[in-house]
């Protein structure tokens, strides 16, 4: 007998699963073949998860007689799964608005750091910021994603460079995680940056005999959860040694390893990572073909940030190359103080434009693939029965090149334990992913 459910969405012109097989992920052949059903509803029980998909009439048959908190009618309209964005870095206070006119005079991003801006500008703001400050200003930026469509989101520590601020920053996100109609999953990035006045040496002994542990009781107690652990492995910034040093440290404390690799130069940081089974690697702008062989055969994914490329004038990353090798390819807005773009539509047009991914593929990217790179594609990225309800509504008859946010209203429906989300986007018009 169907549970009492909280909510029907039926009628849907278009209700896109993205898969209903139980995949982990979707590479290139399978990133063709969504599964759409027409004519389609779905059902939300009061846990928050997917009860039932598939066609009005076996919907309907089901639950004759059943009545649920509430119904919406989508007629007309399409349902995709929620976005998922695989890449972000939403704690920190202070702004870096001044470093664009920097970059737009011909400056690089190493040489903005090495002039005392960049990460370390962030640090000394970020240092100084309450922890109210600082959640209060993550609880914009996460509502602003939410508005474009994002219901599962990776947040990095990183603008803290000790175990005083790291921790502030931990403390703040899994407030977010607790309190916000979001879901989350929480990334140590100690090793963003060499703080100012230790070594490279220095700092990674710090983070490996220090912060660490300290984070492992901290967890043990409570405090916070943390789900990945993250490296900045960059020429000038942290090498391979040192990387794979934290790295492993952090595997020995179960977090998964989704680092920053071969972003600025050619590190074969992803040859490290497939080596090390990382979930996932992020940036690859500078990723050798052996690197991409690599991943392929660990089944590290990719977390492609095109937006980043764009704004740092940088190399498109390699996405045909990747799918046609057979990696596993994600997508993330990298939302920070240096590029400053929280829209995952925004995120997939790029993918579409610039590293030339199809629609269908930016989709999959930006959900079930998304969610693989967080560890979450049980119960994330995909309409499936048993994963979690969160759907967006688009004011739309068709998926595919229809994602274009004019107006939005969402309503949060009800109380219920992981707080599902679902999003009305009204459109006007078939632009191709396209944000206001």
């Amino acid at each position: 007998m169907p549970s009492q459910c909280r909510l029907l969405v039926r009628n849907a012109a278009q209700l896109v699963q993205v898969s209903d097989s139980g995949a982990q992920y979707l590479g290139k052949a399978e990133m063709q073949r969504l599964v759409v059903i027409t004519g389609a509803s779905i059902v939300i029980n009061r846990e928050g998860l997917i009860e039932a998909v598939g066609p009005n009439e076996l919907i309907q048959s089901k639950y004759t007689g059943v009545t649920f908190d509430q119904e919406i009618d989508a007629c007309g309209m399409c349902v995709l799964p929620g976005l998922v964005d695989a890449h972000t870095h939403p704690v920190w206070a202070g702004d870096r608005v001044h470093e664009f006119a920097m970059k737009l005079a011909g400056a690089s991003y190493m040489e903005i750091h090495k002039a005392g801006g960049g990460i370390h500008f962030t640090v000394e703001h970020t240092r100084k910021a309450s922890e109210e400050e600082l959640f209060e200003r993550l609880r914009g930026r996460l509502w602003r994603m939410v508005r474009t469509g994002t219901t599962l989101v990776e947040c990095k520590t990183g603008y803290g460079l000790n175990l005083e601020t790291e921790t502030k920053m931990l403390r703040v996100i899994e407030r977010a995680r607790r309190e916000l109609d979001i879901s989350i999953s929480s990334t140590y990035c100690g090793a963003h940056s060499v703080p100012r006045g230790k070594t490279p040496a220095e700092t990674v002994d710090d983070i490996i005999r220090v912060q660490l542990p300290k984070l492992k009781e901290m967890m043990a107690n409570g405090e916070f959860h943390i789900d990945n652990i993250d490296v900045f492995c960059e020429k000038g910034v942290f090498d391979l040694d040192s990387t794979r040093a934290i790295l492993q440290a952090g595997k020995e404390m179960k977090l998964q390893i989704n680092f920053h690799g071969d972003e600025l130069y050619p590190m074969h940081a992803a040859e490290l990572g497939a080596e090390l089974g990382a979930l996932a690697i992020s940036h690859l702008e500078e990723v050798s073909d052996a690197g991409i062989a690599a991943m392929a055969t660990a089944k590290s994914c990719a977390v492609l940030l095109p937006s980043t490329a764009y704004i740092l004038r940088l190399k498109t990353p390699r996405a045909r190359d990747m799918l046609d090798a057979g990696v596993i390819v994600a997508l993330g807005s990298d939302f920070n103080p240096n590029a400053y773009c929280c829209s995952m539509p925004i995120t997939m047009h790029l993918a579409c434009v610039n590293m030339k991914m199809s629609m269908n593929e930016s989709l999959v990217a930006a959900t079930i693939n998304a969610a693989y790179a967080l560890g979450k594609s049980h119960s994330h990225g995909s309409l499936e029965v048993g994963k979690q309800g969160d759907l967006l509504i688009i004011n739309a008859p068709r998926s595919i090149g229809c994602l274009h946010f004019d107006n939005h209203r969402i309503r949060e429906l009800f109380g219920c334990n992981r707080r599902p989300s679902v999003h009305y986007v009204c459109t006007s018009s078939l632009g191709i992913l396209s944000s206001c």
